[in-house]
């Protein structure tokens, strides 16, 4: 559940394994976590895009989603997204794999609607040993992150642990 001591210990090891070099994530996440009004308050302008204007139970995980974002270590993406700006948008992460993995795309997935073309390019980055997950925010958005395979079942674990989801794209 959001707010214990077991979400914050989830919170702060999600942010070491999506931004490893990256301190402030987590010290972000953190200050969201234990001081929710100072968080509110230092964030206000960015928080207010989303509609939040005071503390909610999933602010930690906003502030993880919006950390990332900050860093270029994450994506995200409207429900009816275009696949080439899903593609552009990819292409950019600092977390991208060195292998790229578009060359494997063919015409027709190109065509795919949003949630379908997602979780194609997440078996294309499996198949190169990559991992691309949906931190889910109740939305009609997809929060997209790039991390290894190998760790990707360590992120839905901890996610699960800090009371929220995420979902390995292309793992179905």
């Amino acid at each position: 559940m959001p707010g214990t001591d077991a979400s914050r210990t989830s919170l702060a090891a999600i942010a070491e394994l999506l931004a490893p070099a990256r301190p402030a994530v987590a010290e972000q996440v953190l200050r969201a976590h234990d001081d929710p009004t100072g968080y509110v308050r230092a964030h206000a302008a960015r928080l207010a895009d989303r509609g939040i204007d005071g503390p909610v139970p999933d602010l930690p995980w906003i502030a993880l989603i919006d950390a990332l974002d900050e860093h270029r270590l994450l994506a995200e993406f409207d429900w009816k997204e275009d696949p080439e700006e899903i593609r552009g948008q990819l292409v950019g992460l600092a977390s991208r794999p060195s292998v790229d993995p578009w060359v494997l795309l063919d015409a027709d997935e190109m065509l795919l609607p949003t949630e379908a073309f997602l979780h194609g390019c997440g078996r294309h980055y499996r198949e190169i040993g990559a991992a691309l997950a949906v931190l889910d925010i109740q939305s009609d958005c997809y929060p997209v992150v790039c991390l290894r395979g190998s760790r990707a079942d360590e992120l839905v674990s901890l996610a699960t642990c800090a009371g929220f989801t995420a979902d390995v794209l292309g793992a179905r």
